[in-house]
């Protein structure tokens, strides 16, 4: 871990003020954009020469351009002073970023979209709490009500359900993981980096998840934004690679493996007030994060899942009921649906909502789901069992609205004999034992040094 003190941070933004050394490293990743690549680039080196306090360098990021794109940015990069150029062999905004932030030598990174659609009047509240050490990461977001936004209605409508699909599905609290306006510091960027997978357009996405997970502040900048109708991002495969993104990241998160609370430990804020005395060393480190805090954004993550498959497998269950009544009358309908989407549901719920992969254990964790699925089915058809009591001679529909009124309450049910039984985490004592002393030798004898931030080989003349 790169162990930074709230001195040091300060005292990092002294010596990167020095001629040669730039505070903020501005990339602008490109695609194909000969057309208004010279004109963005000019504006933006224009506005850091004299609109912005701090010594700043622009860093095209060119993604395995086919047109001009590469050549006008070499030529640009020749011509203006502190502009440089890096050409990657292979496309994606999330691997040029990556790439370009890791062998960066400045303070904080930061990229903005080469359409220039977020007013660069932004820049400055964007950076600077990262400067002073305030926030980790700082992002713009079009979704502030302070916000100035000029955009479709189709685009409007899909960032927000985005954002709500994240805050559901992952528990972000963030409100605009897609603006193309963002910084991060570098010492907070060579953390997180290394674990963030996607190279594409969820890059942004992944990056947030996990910073906010590590306890990392984000600072969020309301934007003046103006929609490109040139725009080369393609909706609908971007939209289905996102939801891949959410629903992997979902399953690596549940799974506890990403070492983020230590990340969080290592990267302190100007003011923190979580002062603990180590050995004999008297250092900044926040505060643990509140482990009830934890529990409920894990308990929303799982009721977010179980109810996409509660709601799945009622679906399910009603027109197997339906495919089942005539045949089979309506206890025995209800009775095979029930077990078939109860199979199903266990499986499903063991994967993606509990976390629970390979073969050990299976067939008793569906064992139990059976026992959990005989209580349901008990509650259904008493259900089902009153409403002929009073009424011999009800319809198919009042039978199937009465049965799926009852299969939601037994659903309800089964959530939590599912979590507090089926599936119940169970942390050995030797375990807790063990990670209670890599904490503890941990603290006593922090690494000296930190990682060196990794190289990037590049040919002569892809990199000035």
């Amino acid at each position: 871990m790169n162990t930074t003190t709230t001195l040091e941070l300060r005292e990092a933004v002294v010596r990167t003020t020095a001629p040669g050394r730039p505070v903020l490293d501005l990339v602008i990743p490109v695609y194909n954009e000969e057309a208004g690549l010279e004109r963005s680039v000019r504006t933006v080196r224009a506005y850091l020469d004299h609109c912005f306090p701090y010594p700043a360098r622009v860093t095209i990021a060119d993604n395995a351009s086919t047109d001009g794109t590469l050549d006008i940015a070499r030529e640009l990069a020749q011509e203006l002073p502190g502009v440089r150029v890096v050409h990657l062999p292979a496309k994606g905004r999330g691997r040029a970023l990556r790439t370009v932030w890791l062998v960066s030598d400045a303070l904080v990174l930061a990229y903005l979209d080469v359409d220039l659609s977020t007013d660069l009047s932004a820049l400055l509240p964007l950076v600077a709490p990262l400067v002073s050490g305030h926030s980790h990461l700082a992002i713009g977001t079009r979704l502030s009500r302070a916000s100035r936004v000029e955009r479709g209605p189709k685009r409007e409508v899909i960032s927000r359900c985005y954002n709500l699909l994240l805050r559901g599905a992952l528990a972000a609290r963030f409100s605009d993981a897609q603006c193309g306006f963002k910084a991060i510091r570098a010492d907070a960027a060579r953390e997180l980096l290394p674990l963030v997978e996607d190279t594409g357009w969820f890059f942004d996405t992944e990056l947030l998840v996990l910073a906010e997970r590590a306890g990392l502040r984000i600072h969020e900048v309301p934007v003046d934004w103006v929609d490109d109708p040139d725009s080369r991002v393609d909706i609908v495969p971007t939209a289905m690679a996102d939801l891949r993104g959410v629903s992997r990241l979902g399953r690596e998160l549940m799974t506890g493996r990403l070492p983020l609370r230590e990340i969080g430990e290592h990267l302190p804020l100007v003011g923190d007030g979580g002062l603990r005395l180590t050995g004999s060393v008297l250092s900044g480190a926040p505060m643990p994060a509140d482990p009830s805090s934890t529990a409920r954004a894990a308990l929303l993550h799982q009721l977010v899942r179980f109810a996409v498959i509660g709601l799945a497998s009622t679906a399910a269950y009603a027109l197997l009921f339906l495919l089942f009544r005539g045949p089979l009358g309506a206890q025995a309908a209800n009775f095979a649906a029930l077990l078939l989407t109860a199979i199903a549901n266990t499986a499903a719920n063991r994967r993606l909502t509990f976390g629970v992969r390979g073969a050990d254990r299976a067939i008793r964790h569906q064992g139990q789901g059976l026992v959990v699925f005989a209580l349901g089915w008990g509650l259904t058809s008493s259900a089902l069992g009153i409403l002929h009591a009073a009424t011999p001679s009800a319809p198919r529909g009042a039978e199937l609205a009465v049965l799926v009124v009852a299969n939601l309450a037994a659903t309800l049910l089964r959530f939590i004999l599912l979590r507090r039984w089926v599936f119940r985490q169970r942390t050995s004592l030797a375990g807790t034992v063990r990670q209670a002393s890599v904490s503890t030798n941990h603290e006593a004898h922090p690494t000296a040094d930190a990682p060196a931030a990794p190289t990037l080989a590049v040919t002569e003349g892809d990199l000035r």
